[in-house]
């Protein structure tokens, strides 16, 4: 089974980007982040052989989840812990026995600021909330742009994001306390030691020079991890025109059929 996530920057701007990886690398599940929109392609995603749910959100923000000839049992809109938040920043659904949370955790620059507070803040309520996943002892996949480079490995040249919100000790800590919790972080777990990217920014031709960081992560719950075969960046997409600043990143895991 191959669940991935991909920032796309735009879904109905890059909607072709997103048909053509989809038909390349044909994952079976899909958690997308930055929509920058309310009207989600709904049919031409399912034309693409896709069910979809989604939280859109005009101009910002926005999550989707996509499961591959199936529908997904959609299960949650938003992080508990605080009504008043109207962003669209988290899905959750049921795709063939598996919980997926698609989350787009906010950037929080400058920093500090009220921007780095709130991204703290959301923070918290992640923590809260994936120790109550946990508990329920079921195979569940946290995946998505965190907005996070959780160590030096993560990113070239380390020194000049030391104020960055991405960077900063109040945030790496925050994902250490999350992983600590009981998950895995799937690209490093399977790859420990190499400098692996999954954002480039557009200027300075950053993607050709691998001057990248490592934000978009898929968290496993202690079922899962042992079900873990394989974790890439597929960078292919990165390549092509008019291309979202992330690529995609998957993960293959064997299920046992009595998760079936």
């Amino acid at each position: 089974m191959k669940i991935a996530t991909y920032n796309v920057n735009g879904v109905r701007g890059r909607l072709d980007i997103l048909l053509r990886w989809l038909k390349d690398d044909r994952p079976d599940v899909v958690c997308l982040q930055e929509l920058k929109t309310e009207a989600f392609p709904k049919k031409e995603i399912e034309r693409a052989g896709y069910g979809c749910v989604w939280q859109g959100q005009k101009s910002w923000n926005g999550v989707a989840l996509l499961t591959r000839g199936m529908e997904p049992i959609l299960t949650r809109t938003g992080l508990p812990g605080n009504p008043d938040d109207s962003d669209s920043r988290y899905i959750e659904a049921v795709a063939d026995g598996i919980l997926v949370g698609c989350l787009y955790l906010p950037n929080g620059n400058p920093a500090p600021g009220p921007k780095f507070d709130s991204k703290l803040s959301w923070f918290h309520r992640l923590q809260n909330y994936s120790a109550e996943l946990l508990a329920l002892d079921i195979p569940v996949v946290l995946a998505g742009d965190y907005n996070v480079i959780p160590t030096e490995t993560d990113v070239y040249k380390p020194e000049r994001w030391q104020g960055d919100a991405l960077f900063r000790p109040e945030v790496r800590t925050a994902y250490a306390e999350l992983v600590a919790q009981g998950w895995t972080d799937a690209v490093r777990h399977l790859h420990p030691d190499e400098r692996i990217y999954t954002f480039w920014k557009y200027w300075r031709s950053s993607f050709e020079r691998d001057a990248g960081l490592r934000i978009d992560h898929l968290l496993v719950s202690p079922t899962v991890s042992p079900w873990l075969r394989s974790a890439t960046v597929r960078r292919k997409p990165r390549s092509w025109g008019h291309t979202s600043d992330h690529a995609p990143v998957m993960i293959d895991i064997e299920v046992p059929s009595m998760v079936d």
